[in-house]
């Protein structure tokens, strides 16, 4: 299995586009499976459409779902900090995605994102592991 990790700074957006990291890693490994993990307790990865409004669409869902507010036990950091640790039971930490020669094989409308609502860190590690079939 080939792997490496990088480093994303997502700053205060909650969705961070990843899709061209994906395909730069894919290039060039021939077909077989990506796995893209997120080691934090505090964010996650998903498949969306980005750039037609889906973002501030997710963004209000998760404010739905998970109010920012302080009605978690989990409470330390910032003001409803405890919703970030749930978030990934929601969006989950890991994803893998087909590759087909070197591409991996995301429908028209899909990019690869992280999902990260933790403004209190804006650093993140991801790590891509290839997987050939």
């Amino acid at each position: 299995m080939e792997s490496t990790e990088i480093t994303v700074r997502s700053g205060d957006r909650l969705v961070t586009d990843l899709t061209g990291e994906l395909a730069r890693f894919c290039a060039g490994r021939g077909d077989g499976l990506v796995n893209v993990f997120v080691p934090h307790a505090t964010a996650g990865v998903a498949l969306m459409e980005t750039g037609s409004g889906s973002e501030p669409d997710l963004a209000g869902a998760i404010d739905r779902l998970l109010p920012q507010e302080d009605i978690y036990r989990h409470r330390h950091g910032s003001l409803g900090h405890g919703r970030d640790h749930v978030l990934p039971a929601f969006i989950s930490p890991s994803i893998s995605v087909p590759v087909l020669s070197g591409e991996p094989t995301l429908g028209t409308w899909q990019s690869l994102v992280l999902v990260d609502s933790n403004g209190d860190n804006s650093t993140r590690k991801v790590r891509f592991s290839f997987l050939e079939g």
